[in-house]
């Protein structure tokens, strides 16, 4: 074959008349000396440049109102719908559980059980696979807090412990969901059920912002995550991981426990 033959000519897209025409119009106002065209760009400027002036003692009170009327609005929602609907979902939540004024996103059946003052902010979304297990189980200690657009996937049990904090648009699961051999993913089967690990963070740990947690990694008491990471492998207690994939980056001192005093007074 001739080099004329192997060319391959790329498709042209040609644009419509209307749109052609509306180009045309538009560079045209936007590149003519002619007078029309000028008062037309002077108005378009002026009109995104315009500001109407706001006296302090028009705008502060208006202020007020507005605040005033959001607070009500968000109490209210929060009070009496999106708060007793998140707990109509919990199976067991101790005193003081809180949500924002958002109602959260929870798919399947299974089982959440949270501890006092747990602290559910902005909107969350949990996921339930029953096929693994026949109660699937997010549970979280006391006083813990989790985060904005936080997202579990549980398909047999994430547990979190007390006195945690989980940061907004943190993903845990302990399945991946699909099985690793392709085939099997062709035919759209499920993962193994060997495959789905349970997920464990222990007392006291705080994930960052944007983390990554895979199935079956148990994250050591005292520890800190940093924000954008993907753990893949336990993260030892008291300590700093950080990266993709998560590695140590130093450790924490752990904290001396205090002294229990002796029954007649003394100390031990």
């Amino acid at each position: 074959m001739s080099d004329q033959e192997l060319q391959i000519e790329a498709p042209v897209v040609r644009a419509t008349p209307k749109e052609s025409d509306s180009r045309s119009l538009r560079r045209k106002l936007a590149t003519s000396q002619g007078g029309l065209s000028r008062v037309l760009r002077w108005g378009y400027r002026a009109a995104h440049s315009f500001s109407v002036p706001a006296p302090r003692v028009v705008i502060k009170p208006a202020l007020w109102i507005f605040l005033g009327l959001r607070s009500t609005y968000q109490f209210v929602a929060r009070v009496f719908v999106c708060e007793p609907i998140f707990k109509a979902y919990c199976k067991k939540y101790g005193k003081g559980l809180r949500t924002d004024c958002h109602i959260h996103w929870i798919m399947g059946k299974g089982d959440i059980v949270l501890g006092e003052n747990v602290w559910v902010d902005g909107k969350i979304a949990i996921t339930f696979a029953a096929r693994f297990a026949d109660h699937p189980l997010l549970e979280a200690g006391d006083n813990t807090q989790i985060g904005d657009h936080c997202d579990f996937r549980i398909g047999k049990r994430i547990s979190i412990g007390k006195n945690c904090n989980l940061s907004g648009r943190t993903l845990i699961m302990d399945s991946n969901a699909h099985p690793a051999d392709p085939e099997l993913r062709w035919k759209n089967e499920a993962p193994n059920p060997e495959d789905v690990r349970p997920v464990v963070i222990q007392d006291g740990v705080w994930i960052g912002k944007s983390c990554i947690i895979f199935p079956g990694v148990r994250i050591g008491e005292g520890s800190i995550v940093s924000a954008g990471s993907v753990v893949r492998t336990h993260v030892p207690p008291y300590s700093v991981v950080a990266g993709n994939p998560a590695k140590v980056m130093f450790r924490l001192k752990k904290p001396i426990a205090p002294e229990t005093p002796a029954q007649d007074g003394s100390s031990l």
